[in-house]
């Protein structure tokens, strides 16, 4: 009867825990997987991203608010090892998607970017601030000068404006992929590929050779190179804490 009851409760301990699970990856849209080798935080980037305002109904979104906290979270956090950001964005806020990004550049832990579907407009800066990037080969990324909703005002300080947040974003890209500036705005200032705007769309194959991805690949190959940083981080912090220990023995004559 005991065992019976201790079984029924294991049952119903461990309905909850998948319940549990389930609940946290439907509101942050993330997950923790983890094996004997390494505890692995994946963080998908969907829908647009919202910024300041709040996007109508029926759109899918992916919040700011919630990312920024969640990205300290696995900074901080002694259990994950590294972190797999995975995109299907069409973009959205610059200040926000730009803000997201930074945070990422500058976690100390290994982190992995995939871009499935598409990495489109803010989607760009969010796809290279990883430390490896990865895109499937039908995957396309679209590039076209910033651009702003609402009422603008006709005056040289609007354009100036404009020119200076475009300028953050191409030295951010710069800065964290190997495309150069110069081929960079050739592709944002294209005339002959969008039919109602400038900029350019380019999949996965192009987005490498041009050098703003890393290389080509799936889930596999980005969480193979993932294990693989984490491995060599965690190598050098065994290294580390052995010299230290070194350090500290007294040397006996």
């Amino acid at each position: 009867m005991k065992d019976d009851e201790n079984d029924l409760k294991e049952e119903e301990n461990g309905a909850k825990e998948k319940s549990d699970e389930l609940d946290y990856i439907f509101k942050s849209g993330s997950i923790i997987s983890k094996t004997d080798e390494c505890t692995i935080h994946c963080l998908t980037i969907v829908g647009q991203i919202e910024g300041h305002y709040l996007l109508g109904e029926g759109q899918k979104a992916t919040k700011y608010e919630h990312i920024i906290p969640l990205l300290v979270s696995v900074e901080e956090s002694d259990e994950v090892d590294g972190m797999l950001v995975v995109l299907n964005t069409m973009g959205g806020d610059v200040e926000a998607g730009l803000a997201i990004a930074e945070m990422i550049a500058s976690m100390k832990k290994p982190t992995v970017s995939l871009v499935l579907g598409g990495g489109h407009s803010i989607g760009v800066p969010l796809a290279v601030s990883a430390r490896r990037s990865f895109i499937v080969p039908s995957a396309t990324m679209t590039i076209h000068p910033v651009r702003i909703s609402g009422t603008v005002l006709g005056v040289p300080q609007t354009y100036y404006y404009f020119e200076r947040m475009q300028d953050r974003i191409i030295r951010f890209i710069t800065d964290h992929s190997d495309v150069t500036e110069e081929v960079f705005r050739q592709m944002l200032l294209r005339t002959d590929q969008i039919a109602t705007d400038v900029g350019s769309v380019i999949d996965g194959y192009e987005a490498v050779r041009c050098g703003l991805i890393d290389e080509t690949g799936g889930i596999s190959d980005a969480l193979s190179a993932l294990r693989g940083m984490i491995r060599k981080e965690k190598g050098g912090e065994n290294r580390n804490k052995k010299k230290k220990k070194e350090d500290r023995e007294p040397v006996l004559s």
